[in-house]
């Protein structure tokens, strides 16, 4: 683990700071509580939320993983290494991406080049270093990631080739394609990105298409029929559950829109561009809080992180 860096290029409040433009219900008292450096790339792709209300951020570009405490302190965890020559599909440049955090602290992420070496999954426990743990072609782009530690296995969307796939997060067992739907497929850039394990499924975004998909996992883990619970949310990027119902929270990348989609398909926005999102991308809740990560990847001005309180 790197010691903590400075917070020059961060202004923090995450304790205390004034409520901007109020939004529907459920979320009040939405307010920017971290400014990112668009120059040094460190533009906030996933999020993971800690026990304690901190927040673990992989910054995409930047090609970094760190935690940031509720008292504003920045920590790098990791410091990817650049490949000589990245090549990552539809981005090109190497970039980290999905996140997914298990109750010991150990934090799995994705790593996207566009090389042999280095594109794949990558594990890193408490006070260690990054290790690869399942590589993966260089023609992918693994983005979304999710962790059901029960049966200890991850599930990676790729973005670019369009599936899910599942590994053991012990490693070294062969990356399986776990779910090839059509329904997974980009249309024209980004296909299946963000998702979870939610209530016996794997639910995935496809960007390209704005469906929000419920893939079953069947008793002996393969995957059953994809079904589409909710379609029409363009730019669909990750999105985090409210409760143990299928209520959820989801990041809409290009309208700078976050919004509630209940379990029957209606939907509201409750943040948007107003509220200081810019291009946002992940959603991470713990309690009564929200935070939504903003890459600012089009927008080019102020990726940040928000938080919000979840009204209940």
């Amino acid at each position: 683990m790197l010691g903590a860096v400075p917070v020059t290029a961060i202004a923090l409040a995450l304790l205390a700071a004034t409520p901007a433009v109020a939004v529907a219900p459920p979320l009040s008292q939405p307010r920017i509580v971290a400014h990112f450096d668009l120059s040094q790339g460190r533009q906030p792709e996933n999020i993971a939320v800690e026990p304690d209300g901190s927040v673990d951020l992989t910054l995409s570009f930047a090609r970094q993983v760190v935690h940031l405490d509720r008292a504003g302190r920045l920590t790098v965890l990791a410091d990817m290494p650049a490949p000589a020559h990245p090549a990552t599909p539809v981005i090109g440049a190497a970039a980290v991406s999905g996140l997914a955090r298990a109750h010991d602290g150990t934090l799995y992420f994705a790593y996207a080049t566009g090389t042999e070496d280095l594109t794949g999954i990558w594990r890193l426990c408490p006070g260690g270093e990054p290790e690869r743990i399942a590589a993966l072609p260089a023609s992918s782009l693994p983005n979304g990631l999710a962790l059901d530690e029960h049966a200890g296995v991850l599930y990676s969307a790729d973005s670019a080739l369009g599936l899910v796939r599942v590994l053991p997060t012990t490693g070294g067992a062969p990356v399986v394609v776990w779910s090839d739907d059509a329904l997974l497929k980009p249309t024209g850039a980004f296909g299946a990105n963000g998702l979870k394990v939610h209530r016996g499924a794997v639910w995935v975004g496809n960007t390209d298409s704005g469906s929000l998909l419920r893939i079953p996992i069947g008793q002996d883990g393969s995957a059953g029929p994809v079904e589409v619970r909710a379609d029409g949310l363009a730019g669909l990027d990750d999105f985090a559950f409210v409760g143990v119902g299928d209520e959820l929270i989801a990041a809409l990348n290009t309208s700078s829109e976050a919004v509630y989609l209940r379990g029957d398909g209606t939907r509201h926005t409750v943040l948007d561009a107003s509220d200081g999102l810019s291009n946002p991308t992940s959603v991470g809740i713990r309690g009564d809080r929200v935070y939504v990560s903003s890459a600012a990847f089009y927008s080019r001005s102020d990726p940040n992180l928000l938080a919000a309180t979840l009204e209940r």
